[in-house]
This record gives C-alpha cells, structure tokens and sequence, in this order.
C-alpha cells in the first residue's frame, strides 16, 4: 500500500494536529492529487476515503504552520484527546489550554495508512503510525513513536471537525511488530 506522509506537530504525548477545519472538496477523479493514495494504485478506495484523506493533509499543513495556536480549531466543540497514560482532554477549550507549544519545538511525521468513511458519509476515520522528534533540556534529540487514530464528524454546517484524536506510543522495543508490509 502507497502511503500518505503528513507532517505535523505534538506536545506531551498528544498529537497535536489543528487548524482551521474546511469542508472538504467535492470529489474530483481528474483533479491531481494532494497525497500519493490514488484510487488508480488503490481501487477500492472510495470518495468518501480520499474526503477524509484529504481532510487529514490539511488537518496537518497547517498544525506545521501554525503549531499548538491552530491545533484546537480542528476539533468539533465536544472533541476529546486521548494519549498514552494520561487522562482525556475533553472539549475544544481544554484541548486550546493544553495545545500551547510553538511548531519549530516539537515535529511529527505520521503516515496514514488507511480511512475509512460510515455509511451515512457523516463520520469517519482515519489511522497510522507517527514519528516525533523534539528536544529534551540538554539539548538532546528525543524521539516518539506510535500509532493514531483520528474521529471524523461532519457538523450541522456542512464543515468537517475532529470528534477524537487518540494516539499511543509504541515500546522501544516494538521494532517491526507495528509496522505494515510495504508492496
């Protein structure tokens, strides 16, 4: 399976992708795609698939952008964080409370490999594994890995928000076990 890099940040084991939700394009088969997942590569994939892929492609350009500052607006009023061994963040305001970190200090990459729409075409998700790299108070690199799964939720208006975003680092030891086969 191709699959879709995404680069984003994260602070204190949450991922921390956010900004601005949109509505996500009307699906276009000819349009050139923003994300190497393709229902030419993949044929299985559906519109409502590549909706939430691309949904995620922005979800992450501009958490890059604009770091912890734009990390709440992804997420729909009653959105809930949850990550390794600490308790749930619950509601977009506590969410903003918490995302409060500049993007040039912590970095994650993390590669969707997969979303899948309901069959209403109102919620869905989206998963992979992640990598963050930051710096301890020595200066030295620290590096996260893991996996996450982000909750899709259409609202009322039309605009697509994040219901959940949960994450879980992997052991140190985990090597290949959480990994998928590459083609």
């Amino acid at each position: 399976m191709r699959r879709l890099v995404i680069v984003a940040m994260m602070v204190s084991g949450v991922a921390a992708r956010s900004g601005t939700a949109q509505s996500a394009p009307p699906y276009d088969p000819l349009a050139k795609s923003t994300y190497k997942i393709s229902p030419v590569t993949q044929p299985t994939l559906t519109p409502g698939m590549l909706t939430l892929l691309e949904l995620e492609t922005k979800f992450a350009a501009d958490v890059a952008a604009r770091g912890g500052k734009a990390f709440a607006s992804w997420f729909a009023e009653d959105g809930v964080t949850l990550a390794n061994g600490r308790p749930p963040v619950m509601g977009r305001a506590a969410i903003a409370a918490q995302a409060q970190w500049d993007p040039k200090q912590y970095q994650l990459t993390w590669i969707a490999d997969g979303a899948q729409m309901g069959p209403s075409n109102d919620m869905g998700y989206t998963w992979g594994h992640y990598d963050g790299v930051s710096k301890d108070q020595n200066g030295q690199t620290v590096k996260t890995s893991g996996r996450y799964i982000t909750v899709w939720k259409k609202q009322a208006d039309g605009a697509w928000k994040v219901s959940l975003d949960a994450s879980a680092e992997e052991p140190a030891e985990a090597g290949s076990c959480c990994s998928l086969a590459k083609p």
